[in-house]
């Protein structure tokens, strides 16, 4: 039985808690090598002449990391029902080999639904630190969690965060000509509007147990006969699952992309980190046999401060087999600049 439920969550409360295990080279580059493969994940030397300047983690990997440190400390003892999303999430600095990590939560605002009496929604925001006390990232997100007394909570407490703004569900739709811009150059060379689909995931049963026992246990992640009591009806995927292949999509049709013009004498830079996302939503459970394709399409571009580097804004979608979106955030990336150089 749980122990944590909707009313034990107090608006302004904090926990701490941590982890005593060290995170390694291994296990940095053997999630990078399925999920995140760019050369500052994989390799010492190549890190080194990077932004990043060393060997470190796939911040989709620290989104996971951050997923089960939550689970082992609290989620696991909860009477959770899910997440909808992630409102935002920013990787502050690099998670290294030999970093022990560390989290604090402090519970923001909560409401029950007034559609579903039985579910609460807590608005979490979520630290995770390093041994000496470094953020390494910060997330705010919604987590749903069952009331252990329906019907006799009612109302809004704390101070409600400011409503995020709704991304299109929309998937653009613009000229095939114009595909491959967005993973072909210098950020000069990007075009606003560029839409480009990355591939397609199918998710097994297999697959999904093997990452949810990594990452994200919840009890309807794992076991079939589980999750037919939860809120998704049957065994559904890790959002993190759905977005870390979103990411090894990315890599896998970008390098394609850059090798077809290498070989053609075209330059192409390596591109940069990401300093984080926004709204990020799970509109719908993804179930074994499920074929998500995922698609990105850059919506704004910009020059930074730091010599020789832009930043460059995009829209990411996932859709099911049937036509029905699944996956979807607002990202951002650094790039090379043409006027920069190779820096």
């Amino acid at each position: 039985m749980p122990e944590f439920y909707y009313e034990d969550f107090v608006p302004g409360s904090i926990l701490e808690f941590g982890d005593a295990r060290a995170i390694t080279k291994d296990e940095i580059i053997r999630f990078a090598e399925v999920y995140d493969p760019q050369p500052f994940h994989l390799d010492e030397e190549a890190a080194k002449k990077s932004m990043l300047g060393a060997l470190c983690a796939s911040g989709w990997h620290i989104g996971c990391l951050a997923m089960r440190l939550n689970y082992d400390h609290w989620i696991s003892r909860t009477a959770s029902m899910g997440a909808p999303g992630i409102d935002e999430m920013r990787w502050e600095r690099p998670l290294l080999p030999g970093d022990i990590l560390s989290g604090r939560r402090k519970v923001v605002h909560k409401r029950v639904s007034r559609t579903r009496p039985e579910m609460g929604l807590v608005a979490i925001e979520f630290d995770l630190l390093n041994q000496r006390g470094e953020t390494i990232a910060r997330q705010k997100h919604t987590q749903l969690i069952e009331l252990r007394h329906p019907g006799k909570t009612s109302g809004e407490e704390g101070a409600a965060p400011p409503p995020a703004p709704h991304p299109s569900h929309a998937i653009p739709r613009v000229e095939a000509s114009g595909r491959q811009k967005p993973f072909a150059g210098w950020l000069e060379d990007l075009q606003v509007g560029s839409y480009l689909e990355l591939g397609t995931e199918t998710f097994t049963k297999d697959s999904i147990v093997g990452f949810a026992s990594l990452y994200d246990p919840q009890r309807f992640h794992l076991d079939e006969e589980e999750a037919k009591n939860s809120l998704f009806g049957r065994l559904s995927a890790s959002g993190w699952q759905t977005a870390s292949l979103w990411m090894r999509n990315v890599v896998r049709t970008r390098d394609r992309v850059q090798r077809d013009l290498r070989a053609q004498g075209v330059e192409t830079p390596q591109g940069g980190p990401s300093p984080g996302f926004v709204h990020l939503r799970w509109p719908k459970p993804v179930f074994v046999g499920d074929r998500v394709t995922y698609y990105t399409q850059i919506i704004e571009k910009r020059p930074t401060t730091r010599p020789g580097w832009g930043l460059v804004f995009n829209h990411n979608t996932g859709v099911n087999q049937n036509g029905e979106l699944v996956y979807e955030f607002r990202g951002s990336g650094f790039i090379r600049t043409r006027a920069g150089g190779k820096g």
